[in-house]
């Protein structure tokens, strides 16, 4: 028993099936980018973007006269969240006697900030009154008319 196998034929129905499943998929794909999107952005990174842009170049030369002092940092948390600093001069040598203190804000302002500040522990050591939640936090540090801004998991 032999049948004779003929081609089905393509028709517009087949062609409007093809089209409605590709617009599907790129519609689903599209909704599934944009909801991602608006979750992971937390709001508003500057209050006033013009306003941040004409700062900038002020902050670039406050960079650049603070690097020319050749001061060097070390900013980090310990396994119970505080904030650790270690400050040093050009030559390497601890700086004591240095009032440190610093603002810790979540890099897309997820949280509100939490004011730290730092006490002696050690020449050139300094060590957070506050302990910091889990996640990544941007410390923007003074020492002394000098400012350090990092980011630290």
């Amino acid at each position: 028993m032999m049948r004779s196998s003929t081609p089905r034929r393509f028709t517009g129905w087949h062609m409007t099936g093809i089209l409605v499943a590709f617009f599907a998929v790129v519609i689903a794909v599209n909704m599934l980018m944009a909801t991602l999107a608006v979750r992971s952005f937390g709001g508003v990174v500057v209050d006033n973007s013009y306003v941040a842009s004409q700062k900038f170049n002020g902050w670039l030369k406050a960079a650049r006269a603070q690097e020319a002092q050749g001061w060097r940092e070390t900013i980090a948390v310990d396994a119970q969240r505080r904030g650790q600093v270690s400050l040093a001069d050009a030559t390497g040598a601890p700086l004591s006697d240095v009032g440190v203190t610093a603002t810790a804000a979540h890099p897309l302002g997820r949280a509100p900030e939490i004011a730290l500040s730092f006490r002696e522990v050690a020449p050139g050591r300094y060590s957070a009154d506050l302990t910091l939640p889990a996640g990544r936090w941007r410390l923007s540090l003074t020492a002394a008319d000098h400012r350090f801004v990092q980011e630290i998991d």
